[in-house]
């Protein structure tokens, strides 16, 4: 029996779609059936790579895990990561399929894709029992329908009911719920059989007239209003959940017992920011995306994180002149490179096949490496052990670490570099490890293609308390226990949808009954 299909749209960008289908997927999950995530067509330059190799929107990895489902390219058929210039790089079913400019995307590619889409869902159809579908931005972009790949003609195809969010935060949430159904045709405003409100702060007694008036213009009902949650450790899509900070000083605290200032350095094609989500959550850590050189005199830590367009990103610190903070704060200070941020802290990155921009540059100088840009892009899970002999100056024996490198590059090393770690990539039909990345001597400076790579607990407590010892401050009360923290996160959101939203309804959507969670746990 083919699967039944829930689709998420919003109003706009940005507005909770990502975290309300993982919140589906792992309350349909509990409830015992076998559900996917799906989104056609997802634009990011935050992705994962699944257990076979191969590359997804970080989203989907989300949702997937939220399922209790084997994240697969089958979720998220097309990846589209911006490259500037109003071009982006289109990854089709994981692997480079080409870079195309925006207009020959939208009027050409995106019906030459369109049975890439159709032959994922179809898989996902007939293994599973309900997908959760998100949309993308608005349903009600006009100028873009007529070749849309990712909206209502995904929800025709799968014959989905469509649950419209919109997001009360950023203001004006009646007219633009309004607003997107008028600008649907007749038979795309069928399928939008109810409407959410998301991100609400307040007494909802007072949001009762204007849900009231706005069911009756709309003749859907609204069934549910989501709260604000503060504190969700987990992943946004894009950059537009990077928190909002100023760069005007650190925390004012001082002494042994203060906060470890970590400047992330936020380039222009920043991708993967969600490497920083563990470092973040942690209590006596002080983290933030920065671009100024007083951020980085200030810092204890400095951390390049990857980027998408390496070698321009370099020559942008160029320009700003970060490279000069960022080399005198190395010749006593502690830095960290993570992919793209490894290549630019080695000797040279060369480009001779275009893949990013034709030519070379030369790199920070900061680590024993040079690097050469492929045509072929490596995309593993990857797990082994930290080898390096010092980690900031402290000897911290062999640590495991996980994560994924997703990249382009070939980093070898120079003269007798020391390996940040032994890696095994999953999935590759190979037991043989290899040496990854490159650290100095006495670790102050290292880099790794591990994206990732704190999200391991014993790594990151470690990377903290070497990092504390070697600026002379107290060890931390306390760490952080992140995949716990993260499962908590999941099934304190899923709870909240439970308790916000009429979950009734939305099982009829589906053929099925709902059961409360009480009433889960008295059967169990």
């Amino acid at each position: 029996m083919r699967a039944r299909a829930i689709m998420v749209l919003g109003t706009s960008s940005h507005v909770g779609k990502s975290l309300i289908t993982a919140a589906l997927c792992r309350i349909f999950a509990q409830a015992g059936y076998r559900v996917a995530p799906f989104k056609s067509q997802n634009m990011s330059l935050n992705s994962a790579a699944t257990p076979d190799g191969l590359e997804i929107g970080r989203a989907q990895a989300l949702q997937a895990e939220a399922a209790g489902a084997i994240a697969s390219v089958h979720m998220n058929p097309i990846l589209l990561k911006p490259c500037g210039e109003m071009t982006s790089q289109v990854v089709v079913h994981g692997k480079v399929w080409g870079r195309v400019s925006a207009s020959d995307y939208h009027l050409r590619r995106v019906e030459e894709l369109m049975p890439v889409v159709q032959e994922s869902y179809d898989i996902l159809a007939a293994t599973y029992d309900i997908i959760i579908i998100e949309g993308a931005g608005s349903p009600a972009e006009i100028n873009l329908k007529d070749h849309d790949i990712v909206n209502m003609r995904i929800a025709k195809m799968a014959d989905a009911r469509c649950l419209l969010v919109g997001d009360i935060d950023r203001g004006g949430v009646f007219a633009s719920l309004w607003g997107t159904v008028a600008l649907l045709e007749p038979d795309e405003q069928a399928r939008i059989n109810a409407f959410l409100i998301n991100k609400f702060r307040g007494d909802v007694e007072l949001l009762k007239p204007g849900i009231r008036m706005i069911e009756d213009r709309l003749q859907k009902p609204c069934i549910g209003v989501l709260p604000w949650l503060d504190g969700l450790e987990l992943e946004e899509e894009d950059s537009l959940g990077l928190p909002q900070q100023s760069e005007a000083g650190w925390p004012a605290t001082t002494g042994a017992h203060r906060p470890l200032n970590i400047a992330v350095i936020a380039f222009p094609s920043f991708s993967n920011f969600t490497d920083f989500d563990s470092l973040r959550a942690e209590p006596g850590v002080a983290l933030r995306f920065c671009r100024t050189a007083e951020a980085i005199r200030q810092a204890d830590i400095v951390i390049l994180p990857g980027s998408k367009q390496t070698v321009d990103d370099l020559l942008w610190m160029r320009t700003q002149g970060l490279d000069v903070a960022l080399l005198a704060h190395a010749k006593s200070g502690l830095i960290a490179g993570i992919c793209g941020g490894m290549q630019m802290l080695g000797h040279h990155i060369a480009d001779p096949d275009g893949m990013e921009t034709r030519g070379s540059v030369p790199g920070l100088g900061l680590l024993p490496i040079e690097t050469t840009m492929r045509p072929n892009k490596i995309t593993r899970q990857a797990h082994g052990e930290f080898t390096a002999p010092m980690l900031f100056g402290t000897a911290v024996g062999r640590i495991a670490v996980r994560g994924y490198e997703i990249h382009l590059g070939e980093t070898h090393a120079l003269n007798e570099s020391i390996p940040f770690s032994q890696l095994q990539r999953e999935g590759s039909g190979s037991l043989s490890h290899h040496p990854d990345g490159c650290a100095t001597l006495d670790g102050r400076i290292f880099g790794t293609y591990l994206h990732g790579v704190f999200d391991e607990d014993g790594f990151r407590h470690a990377f903290l308390a070497a990092a504390r010892a070697f600026h002379h401050l107290a060890p931390a009360a306390s760490f952080e226990a992140w995949r716990e923290k993260r499962e908590a996160s999941l099934n304190r959101l899923a709870d909240t949808v439970r308790e916000s939203v009429d979950m009734e309804r939305l099982f009829g959507w589906v053929g099925g009954m709902y059961h409360s969670k009480l009433q889960m746990e008295e059967v169990h």
